[in-house]
């Protein structure tokens, strides 16, 4: 059997491989610690597992879920926009329920483009935007995010052909530098997608998360932004719902309408009982958000007070549940992730995994305990790569 080109041109997973490489360390008995993942660890919030079960046992949700979602769940993301980002968000025409947002990325380019149309993605950035582009068969270039631009895109480098894109993918608490966005980069991005006809999706899977008391700013919260695009909130993140598979994106219209229309052909809607939950998640109560954002705030912290003291000159994270920390002189990414984990029993990730303007960094996650990310920092400090 012949793999059709779509699939032979599907980019490698690179999290796959980051997995099997922990894997075989662990089946070699050794003690890693893992700071390399990106998948929550702490459970689902009780009350939310307890609205699962209710509405599994309700005969109800055991049919075929109606196309593009229950009314109860679109409403509920609806209230959520206002509630948080006081953003008024029609709950009939301007929600798609999604099945996480990783395919709602994935199958946007199939919604909107046409094959070898262009697509802007920021550099470095999430690796799974690429799977959308090998399987709509487009093309795609790069916006650099650097530290001396806090990691926005420079509108002003564009080149006359990357403003005749189609589409432009944006995601700010951003994965995985952890950069926030502001008003005034929102309204340039306004500006340049009004100008040029450009469509924007915001991806806002760490929208939940901000330190320091300081709440990451919503795309949909700057005027004309749905006149433009749309914004993609997964529960994975802000409720410990990674499993559960669910999100939904919310802004203009037409977009919406478009994603709703793919899926329709694809896969119809989630599992009515999941999207029962995850109304409850959205509309119920949200001391459970703040109490995880107080957690990962307090392990930023030992992670950072611990890189200083072994003399790695780090910058604290604003938001999201990862630090972008600079590899030591003499390395790359990849040879320096590659020593921690033979050396130091500890993973992370590889910044130019990310992309080419992730190389001399690795991302790090806050999802280990306070003793285990000072275990780790520890370990790495016998290397004596900072003195």
């Amino acid at each position: 059997m012949t793999l059709s080109n779509r699939l032979k041109n599907l980019p490698p997973h690179f999290f796959s491989s980051l997995v099997r490489n922990v894997e075989q360390a662990l089946s070699e008995g050794r003690d890693v610690i893992n700071l390399g993942r990106g998948n929550p660890d702490q459970p689902t919030p009780p009350h939310i597992v307890k609205a699962l079960q209710e509405a599994v046992e309700d005969p109800a949700t055991h049919g075929y879920s109606p196309f593009r979602g229950i009314a109860e769940f679109k409403q509920a993301a609806a209230d959520f926009y206002k509630r948080e980002f006081n953003v008024d968000i029609d709950p009939k025409t301007e929600v798609a329920v999604l099945f996480g947002t990783k395919p709602g990325l994935v199958e946007l380019p199939l919604a909107l483009m046409n094959e070898g149309e262009l697509l802007l993605l920021p550099d470095p950035g999430y690796p799974d935007y690429l799977s959308g582009v090998s399987l709509a068969n487009i093309n795609y270039e790069t916006m650099p995010l650097l530290a001396e631009n806090n990691y926005f895109p420079d509108y002003s480098a564009l080149t006359d052909e990357q403003k005749k894109a189609k589409l432009m993918y944006l995601n700010y608490p951003n994965n995985p530098t952890s950069a926030t966005a502001t008003i005034p980069f929102f309204e340039e991005t306004i500006a340049l997608a009004k100008s040029n006809d450009i469509a924007i999706m915001h991806d806002f899977a760490y929208g939940g998360i901000g330190f320091d008391g300081k709440k990451p700013l919503s795309f949909l919260q700057v005027e004309g932004a749905k006149e433009v695009g749309i914004e993609m909130y997964t529960l994975s993140k802000t409720y410990n719902m990674a499993g559960w598979r669910v999100g939904f994106a919310v802004g203009n219209a037409e977009i919406i309408k478009a994603i709703g229309t793919l899926q329709d052909h694809l896969f119809i809607d989630i599992f009515p009982a999941i999207q029962r939950a995850a109304a409850v998640a959205l509309s119920g109560s949200q001391d459970c958000v703040d109490e995880l954002i107080a957690l990962y705030e307090s392990r930023r912290n030992v992670l950072i007070t611990e890189c200083n003291r072994i003399g790695w000159n780090v910058v604290a994270p604003s938001a999201s549940f990862f630090a972008w920390l600079p590899v030591p002189t003499g390395y790359t990414s990849e040879s320096f992730t590659d020593l921690l984990l033979n050396k130091a029993d500890v993973a992370v990730a590889p910044g130019h995994a990310f992309g080419v303007h992730g190389e001399g960094y690795v991302r790090v996650g806050l999802l280990e305990t306070e003793d285990r990310l000072k275990e780790a920092v520890a370990r790495i400090e016998k290397l004596d790569l900072f003195s």
